[in-house]
């Protein structure tokens, strides 16, 4: 079995049979438990009970503790446990949630990340009000890595609503995040799971998503993402995976639009992405001074996108680096 499908895996229905609660919380988990029980417990303080909701966490063979011994102490039986033979990949482990989950509506929810009292009533209500709608998801807070939350998401929209035109809007820009949506089973049933890269698949999951089904949104800021140097976006970061992967992404979604469209959006979205990289390297240098790592963006960045402001950008990131080397290797003589 691929580790990386090079295509989405097929999710399985569920016998029509079983008896099914509404939601199903699938916490995916590798490496992260000093983190889990925050986790836990905002979903455990908003818990409708078993036979509405699915609690369970999917531990991809983690080595930092022992994770059944913590979900059982936190979850205090409400919360199951399901550990992987061996250690999958990420891709691979939400695949498993997904077929795992027994609930109509499914969110997965990394195993750093928190949600907001009311999150799962508010997405209740969406798909209520919006039946159509293959996903539905809200505003966001962003956590640093002190745990304190920094700033917020953009707002898609003043009210509750069906996005707009969301899969063009979100061809130009990855801007939603794992913990912030929740996708229907037989969406996922329909199109299949994560594929293809391991940073920037939930971008193209979304556009799937898109592609095929109204997305609802609240921008009731109901949800927390966790920023910090242990997740998969910042290593992929130090290799420069990161631009490999969202060229790869960039050209499947443009495969989504009208013909007409597909060139613009594409170099926009590659425009917009490169900025962004840039800015985050400048970012990460400043808090790291970690010169391999800009070395390694500032190479992707040349091969993917490259105009004369961002070669500025790039050329005094790089000046800072060479200085910094520079400096420290002189302080190391005297």
């Amino acid at each position: 079995m691929q580790r990386i499908p090079s295509e989405p895996p097929k999710i399985e229905p569920l016998p029509k049979d079983i008896k099914r609660p509404l939601w199903s919380v699938m916490i995916p988990a590798y490496n992260c438990s000093k983190y889990l029980q925050e986790v836990i417990e905002s979903v455990l303080q908003q818990d409708p009970g078993p036979e509405k909701m699915q609690i369970e966490v999917i531990d991809d063979c983690s080595t930092d503790e022992d994770v059944e011994a913590l979900v059982r102490r936190v979850g205090k039986g409400r919360v199951e446990y399901y550990r992987q033979q061996c250690n999958v990949g990420s891709l691979r482990n939400f695949e498993t949630c997904i077929n795992r989950a027994r609930g109509q509506y499914i969110h997965l929810l990394h195993g750093d990340d928190r949600i907001k009292y009311g999150y799962y009533w508010k997405i209740e209500s969406l798909f209520e009000r919006f039946p159509d709608a293959g996903a539905a998801f809200c505003a966001w807070s962003y956590i640093d890595p002190k745990g304190d939350l920094n700033r917020h998401s953009r707002i898609e929209a003043k009210r509750d609503c069906i996005l707009k035109n969301w899969l063009e809007e979100l061809a130009l820009f990855g801007r939603l995040q794992y913990v912030t949506i929740t996708v229907k089973r037989d969406v996922y049933e329909r199109l299949g799971g994560f594929y293809g890269v391991t940073y920037g698949e939930d971008w193209e999951m979304w556009s799937r998503i898109a592609k095929h089904y109204p997305t609802a949104y609240t921008p009731d800021i109901l949800a927390e993402y966790r920023e910090h140097n242990t997740s998969i976006s910042s290593q992929s970061f130090l290799t420069g995976k990161n631009i490999q992967d969202i060229a790869k992404v960039i050209n499947i979604i443009t495969g989504y639009l009208p013909d007409r469209k597909k060139e613009k959006i594409n170099k926009i979205a590659r425009r917009n992405y490169i900025y962004w990289a840039t800015d985050e390297a400048h970012k990460q240098w400043h808090f790291t001074r970690n010169g391999k790592m800009v070395k390694s963006q500032a190479k992707e960045i040349a091969n993917t996108y490259l105009d004369f402001p961002l070669a500025i950008k790039l050329s005094k990131l790089m000046v800072k680096v060479q200085l910094y080397s520079v400096v420290n290797k002189l302080q190391s003589f005297l």
